[in-house]
C-alpha cells in the first residue's frame, strides 16, 4: 500500500469491516464515499491506494496499480510476484481489523468483507481464496480472476463464503465474457457465486448494482 487508506468511520458500534479496492489509476478516494453509502452503520469502510508503478499496458507509464497489467487477453502473461504480494498487503489489512489489540474496534474475520472493482475486483477474488480465514463476503465488480491456471490448489480458504460478481454486459474493457467464464471458474471451487449481469452497462457501475450491493452487504454482515 502507498498512501494511507481512506477511512470511513462507522456511524454505531462497530462490530462490521468493508475492505473495498479501486481500479486501475483510481484511487482510494475513488469508491469511500458509494461504498459508505451502501454499508450498515456499524460498518466502517477501509479503502486503500495502490501504490504507483509502471505499467506495461499503459506504455510504461506511472499510475496507480495493485499490480502489473501486462495484456488484456485472457491467456496473457501475469505479473504473479505482484499479484502475489499485492495479496499479502490486502490479508495484512484483514488481521490488523482482526487483531486491533483489546480495543472495542477488533472484528472477527466472518464480520469482514472483502470487494473491488476492475483490477481491484480481481485483487480482491484472489485474496479472499488464498486467505485461511473465513471471510464474510466478496463484492467482485466487473473483473476477472488473477492466475486462474493455479486454482483450485492456490485455495486455503473461503469456499463456502457468498460471492456477489457484477458485470456490465456493455463493458469494452473487462469483456462480458471474462466476467461469465470467471464465475464458471468460481462456480468449480465455491459454493455460493451469484453472477449478475447489467444491461448496458459498460465498465463503471450504475445504481442497481450499487442497491444489489447494499442488499449483499446487508445480508452477509446483519446486525449483531
Amino acid at each position: 500500500m502507498s498512501a494511507s487508506p481512506v477511512i470511513v468511520a462507522a456511524t454505531a458500534k462497530h462490530t462490521a469491516t468493508v475492505i473495498f479496492l479501486h481500479g486501475l489509476g483510481d484511487t482510494g478516494h475513488g469508491w469511500a464515499s458509494a461504498i459508505a453509502a451502501i454499508r450498515p452503520a456499524y460498518a466502517k469502510v477501509i479503502c486503500p491506494t495502490a501504490p504507483t508503478i509502471k505499467v506495461t499496458l499503459n506504455s510504461g507509464l506511472k499510475m496507480p496499480s495493485w499490480f502489473d497489467l501486462k495484456s488484456l487477453d485472457a491467456s496473457g502473461e501475469e505479473d504473479e510476484p505482484g499479484i502475489k504480494k499485492a495479496s499479502e498487503s490486502v490479508h495484512a489489512l484483514i488481521n490488523a481489523e482482526i487483531n486491533a489489540g483489546e480495543s472495542i474496534n477488533c472484528v472477527p474475520s466472518e464480520r469482514i468483507v472483502v470487494g473491488g472493482f476492475s483490477q481491484g475486483g480481481a485483487l480482491a477474488l484472489y485474496s479472499a481464496f488464498t486467505y485461511p480465514g473465513q471471510l464474510g463476503g466478496v463484492m467482485a465488480l466487473s473483473c476477472w480472476l488473477p492466475l486462474h491456471k493455479q486454482f483450485p490448489g492456490s485455495i486455503k480458504g473461503n469456499r463456502e463464503t457468498p460471492i456477489i460478481q457484477c458485470h456490465g454486459d456493455c463493458d469494452p474493457l473487462v469483456p462480458y465474457k471474462w466476467g461469465q467464464m470467471t464465475a464458471s471458474y468460481l462456480k468449480q471451487y465455491s459454493s455460493k457465486v451469484d453472477f449478475k449481469t447489467y444491461r448496458g452497462l459498460g465498465h463503471s457501475s450504475s445504481d442497481e448494482e450499487m442497491s444489489d450491493l447494499k442488499t449483499f452487504v446487508e445480508k452477509v454482515l446483519p446486525p449483531q
